[in-house]
């Protein structure tokens, strides 16, 4: 049957997050907010030259909202804007059951999460940081 949704990246991610904290000097932030369930991060990234140098974020919310927003904000450093933004939608995607499974090594420890598509409740919370990070990157780069 296997451990769920709640599984060992998702506990560890949320108890111990390495990139919530209040960024110094970040060049874009963006606050997204899940209505149904009340998850509330801001999302700060500095992206020079193309590249997301740092991401982190702040605020509230369940442990799938948290721990999927580290594992992204973890994804997405060092990577160029144009790879961010396939990352991201390629998390939607297997969010939303569409993608492939070869596609999903490229998400790293974040595919661990695709057994959440299977229950509709908590798919707004693991898209809250992908979708906050994809929102700076179509509206504000």
């Amino acid at each position: 049957m296997g451990e769920g949704i709640y599984n060992a990246a998702l506990m560890e991610h949320n108890a111990h997050p390495d990139y919530k904290y209040e960024m110094e000097n970040p060049t874009h932030t963006h606050e997204g907010v899940n209505p149904s369930c009340g998850d509330d991060i801001i999302l700060s990234l500095r992206v020079v030259d193309g590249i997301v140098e740092e991401a982190a974020f702040t605020g509230s919310g369940c442990a799938v909202s948290q721990a999927s927003a580290d594992i992204m904000a973890d994804l997405i450093t060092e990577e160029p804007v144009e790879e961010v933004k396939r990352l991201c939608e390629l998390f939607l995607a297997m969010i939303r059951g569409e993608a492939c499974e070869e596609e999903l090594e490229d998400l790293g420890e974040a595919a661990e999460l695709k057994s959440i598509a299977l229950m509709p409740a908590r798919v707004k919370c693991a898209e809250l940081g992908w979708r906050t990070a994809l929102t700076i990157i179509e509206e504000e780069l």
